[in-house]
């Protein structure tokens, strides 16, 4: 069982960064691949960057240049760093982790999740 926790969300207006941090509560962190997403209101959940166990990323065309995600596997946490922040960005973002061969952007390919954060972008 894999708990996740996110924390570091808030309000920033347009242009801004945030940095959004994920503690996970396992003790074979480093064999997960651990994924960001999000999720608007009336919109699917988005994956938004992927990071493997050796620090491969894979991003959405939307956020690619713009966020940053990174892993520290002896701390069991994860970030994403959040640049040039746009009023779309707004959205609830997800921590998740899964087992498996090769990063996603698929939430069906997920099997843990925190609970979220919230992040709101003003212009």
């Amino acid at each position: 069982q894999v708990q996740l926790v996110e924390s570091g969300g808030g309000s920033v207006q347009a242009g801004g960064s945030l940095t959004l941090s994920c503690a996970a509560s396992v003790s074979t962190y480093s064999r997960y691949y651990m994924a960001w997403f999000r999720q608007a209101p009336g919109k699917e959940r988005e994956g938004v960057a992927c990071i493997d166990h050796n620090g491969k990323t894979t991003y959405s065309e939307s956020v690619k240049g713009r966020f940053t995600i990174s892993r520290w596997n002896a701390k069991n946490t994860m970030d994403l760093q959040m640049n040039s922040l746009q009023v779309e960005d707004s959205a609830t973002y997800y921590c998740a982790a899964r087992t498996g061969v090769w990063c996603s952007l698929s939430s069906t390919a997920f099997n843990y999740w925190g609970q979220g954060t919230q992040v709101t972008v003003s212009s």
